[in-house]
């Protein structure tokens, strides 16, 4: 595990990151690719990015000390189908290996101070997973990645998909923040 933290934007983001152990990985995956699987400064970049453009963009909800707050934390864990599916089973009862968990802190409850750290929670993504899916869908690993990362950061942001509708209005947030770094 590695803690990294550095301001993007003038946010600081706060990154507890474990990387995948790349020697494990059984395809091919390009530098950019690895660079991401291994260097915690590039997920606080994107995610302070992302984190950025949900506090300016009025049309998307957030909670509000999400809004008023500069300082984040959060985990990011790459990790195996095995350790997914314990946690999984461990925390939501399934009994099945998943592509991505969250873990939020913040809910309608909490309340903090705007000028402290905001702990948003943990996200944890199966690296198999994601090559499996990047493969379904015809898309590279670096894009599924940052899609699941999107996915989790949403959920530990207070967004959830338990209809039709708003598991639409997630996927289309989700394109948009990929959208941001210009690297889709």
């Amino acid at each position: 595990m590695v803690n990294s933290s550095t301001s993007s934007d003038q946010l600081d983001v706060d990154l507890s990151f474990t990387p995948f152990p790349v020697q494990d990985l059984d395809v091919f995956v390009n530098s950019d690719t690895l660079e991401l699987m291994k260097n915690p400064s590039k997920w606080i970049e994107e995610i302070g990015s992302w984190i950025r453009f949900i506090q300016v963009n009025s049309a998307l909800k957030c909670p509000e000390i999400v809004l008023n707050s500069s300082q984040f934390s959060l985990g990011l864990e790459l990790t195996n189908d095995k350790k997914i599916l314990d946690l999984n089973h461990a925390w939501l009862g399934q009994s099945k290996a998943t592509d991505v968990l969250s873990f939020p802190i913040i809910d309608e409850t909490f309340f903090g101070v705007s000028n402290e750290c905001i702990e948003l929670g943990d996200i944890v993504i199966s690296v198999p997973t994601a090559i499996r899916q990047a493969k379904d869908n015809n898309a590279d690993l670096f894009r599924e990645l940052r899609w699941l990362a999107t996915h989790g950061l949403l959920h530990l942001l207070g967004w959830d998909h338990s209809d039709e509708e708003s598991l639409h209005k997630m996927l289309l947030i989700q394109e948009q923040l990929l959208e941001i770094r210009g690297i889709l």
